[in-house]
């Protein structure tokens, strides 16, 4: 379980989850079982990434990150923990509608139905 990141404030920066979300999570676990969320992203839609967001049953693989808010443990993909760095997860529920969102700071365009996002390139250090 090795967080590929330089300090414990960056750790507890990178992905919040909101009570609403950390309590809809809870209820996935007690019913499903699972140690936490695994989050990654994949290519897709017309915006080019969408968030993937998962029950773990598994331990994080050597090349994953782990982090925990809200006593939820979070295990990520080094590929989305870059695109995500400091977006908060929420749950919402409105009419019949039910679903995490997700507030990412690095987001520059979305597609019209949600599904998808953009984000700009991380920048190369000279």
């Amino acid at each position: 379980m090795g967080a590929h990141m330089t300090s414990n404030q960056q750790i507890e920066s990178a992905i919040s989850l909101t009570e609403s979300a950390a309590g809809r999570i809870s209820q996935f676990l007690s019913k499903e079982g699972g140690r936490g969320i695994h989050l990654d992203v994949r290519k897709t839609g017309c915006s080019g990434w969408a968030y993937q967001l998962e029950i773990s049953h598994d331990p994080a693989k050597p090349s994953e990150v782990v982090l925990y808010d809200r006593s939820i443990e979070i295990i990520i993909t080094p590929q989305a923990l870059s695109m995500m760095a400091g977006t908060t997860i929420d749950f919402v529920q409105e009419g019949l509608t039910q679903e995490f969102r997700f507030k990412n700071p690095n987001v520059t365009a979305e597609c019209g139905c949600g599904e998808s996002f953009t984000v700009n390139p991380p920048s190369k250090a000279p």
